[in-house]
């Protein structure tokens, strides 16, 4: 009943059976970054693209200790609520890897419409060196601080829809390339997908889309993220006032005419 026939982000709402306690309506923390929303934000994306934010227990590395039939059969029972979401990470010795989300903005509906949300954003960097659902090989002697650990292999699952439940698509694209395909009215992207996507493209943009693309160098994908970590959490002047970084700043639209 929300953004019908668009292009969104994974994601929806809160829930207490497997977010765990949620601030109440009157409570600050309804519009704070916080716990529930961190697991929400896992469990969506896990059921909505079946792309798992979760980390081993036994590696510390991302989870893809399962089969592809075994990730799809637990997607489908956490949706349906057959079993909690923490429950089924518990069974799988893996655990939601919450605090590598980044957050980037806070959403509040604005007030002349009947349905309205607080949403929290988030940004989440799969490990370097996978651009598909291939093994890679990250650099020897890669240096610890750098951010490139060095890895035997890094599988990033391929995002998939949930079989039309929500929606029927589910595909990585880099942020530019998705503000073309709106631009053009190929996609619907409603104002809150247009404007972050948008505020992304310069830093993140040398995604491979394609056998074909030239490959990237993890350096070069390093130095992106570190440009639009910097983005994101530095102060920004506005009409010479400072104001919050977009990873603490809240925006609710003002409806115009």
């Amino acid at each position: 009943s929300s953004f019908a026939s668009a292009h969104v982000f994974p994601g929806g709402a809160l829930s207490k059976t497997h977010d765990g306690s949620i601030p109440d309506v009157d409570d600050p923390g309804r519009h704070q970054d916080g716990p529930a929303y961190r697991m929400a934000a896992v469990r969506e994306t896990f059921e909505e693209c079946g792309i798992l934010l979760a980390k081993s227990k036994k590696t510390g590395k991302l989870f893809t200790e399962i089969s592809d039939e075994e990730r799809e059969q637990g997607r489908r029972d956490a949706h349906s609520g057959n079993i909690k979401f923490g429950d089924l990470l518990d069974k799988w010795g893996a655990v939601a890897d919450t605090e590598a989300l980044i957050p980037f903005t806070r959403w509040v509906t604005p007030g002349n419409v009947p349905k309205r949300f607080s949403t929290q954003m988030y940004i989440y960097f799969l490990p370097l060196g996978s651009v598909s659902p291939t093994k890679h090989a990250a650099p020897k002697g890669t240096p610890p601080s750098s951010g490139l650990e060095e890895e035997d292999e890094i599988v990033i699952p391929k995002p998939t829809h949930d079989g039309g439940i929500e929606h029927t698509a589910a595909r990585f694209l880099p942020p530019n390339k998705w503000i073309d395909l709106a631009r053009q009215n190929r996609i619907i992207l409603f104002p809150p997908q247009f404007f972050l996507t948008l505020l992304l493209s310069p830093y993140l943009a040398s995604t491979v889309t394609s056998p074909s693309s030239p490959t990237p160098s993890l350096s070069e994908l390093q130095l992106e993220r570190e440009k639009c970590l910097d983005f994101l959490r530095k102060p920004r002047i506005y009409d010479g006032k400072p104001e919050v970084p977009f990873s603490e700043a809240c925006i609710s639209p003002i409806v115009l005419g």
